[in-house]
Formats: C-alpha cells, structure tokens, sequence
C-alpha cells in the first residue's frame, strides 16, 4: 500500500503577496516624494535666474543710457533705491528723455523686478563707470547677504 501524499496548501504561488504590494507603494512614495523635492529646487533655480537676468538687463539698460548721454554722464553717479510708488514703469521717450525721468522710471522698473529692497549704484573712475545692482535673494539663506551683479565700461 501506497503512503497517500498530502498536497500542501503551500503550492506554487499564484499572485501577489500583501508584502509585495506594500513595498512596491513604498517605493514608489519614496520616488514621487523625491521628484516633488526636485521640482521645488527648480523652481528656486528658475526664480534666481530670473532675478539675474532682470539685474543683468538694467545694469545694461543704465551702462547704454550713460554711453547714449556721455556729455551727462557724471550726472548719472550715485545710489538708486527701487521704488514702487509709480503707477507705470513707462521709460522716458523722445524730448523727454532727461536724466531725472530716466532714473525714476529705471528705480521704478528695479522695484518691479527685484523687489523693494533692491538697489543700484553707478560710480565713475577717470573715464570707467560701473552699473551695480543688488538684491536679495532670501529663497536658499534668509541670512545670506545680497546678490550683486556689476557691469563696467569705459566711456
């Protein structure tokens, strides 16, 4: 006689285990928690890029200004402090163009896109001028220091 075999219940597994399913979703948490912590880091990076290159193009803008006006050139030297309180940031045309509405409109267009705190300070030595334009840029340190970018020309 023949021992009879007892089939164990324990045969070939036939699909997902609990287990699996749970460490899969674990996995797959830990990925998206991950690309929502890139995204965030993109959008500081594009935020500063930004801020950068609105530094870049009025610190040009004002270098231009002084190269269109050489004869007033000097007149241009000093610290600019952004303002707001102008309605439109519309830049001076035609016979309109003097040193006073020019420099209104630049504080006013530095304000609109850096911000209230930011600043710019034209000097001159012998006949080189530097253009520099700060602002803060409190996204990665609240306590870091502004962020300076400078341009120079000699006239």
């Amino acid at each position: 006689m023949r021992p009879s075999r007892s089939r164990s219940p324990r045969g070939v597994q036939g699909g997902f285990s609990l287990i699996e399913v749970l460490i899969a979703i674990l996995v797959l948490g830990v990925g998206l928690l991950g690309f929502a912590l890139m995204q965030t880091m993109n959008v500081r990076f594009v935020q500063s890029a930004n801020y950068r290159t609105q530094a870049t193009n009025l610190t040009y803008e004002m270098l231009d200004q002084l190269r269109v006006n050489r004869s007033m050139a000097p007149a241009y030297v000093g610290d600019y402090t952004a303002t707001t309180a102008a309605k439109n940031c519309v830049p001076p045309t035609g016979k309109d163009i003097s040193r006073d509405a020019f420099a209104l409109d630049w504080r006013c267009r530095l304000g609109k896109a850096l911000g209230e705190g930011a600043t710019g300070k034209v000097a001159r030595n012998g006949n080189q001028y530097s253009v520099s334009v700060s602002w803060g840029d409190e996204r990665w340190n609240p306590d870091a220091g502004d962020t300076t970018f400078t341009a120079r020309s000699g006239l």
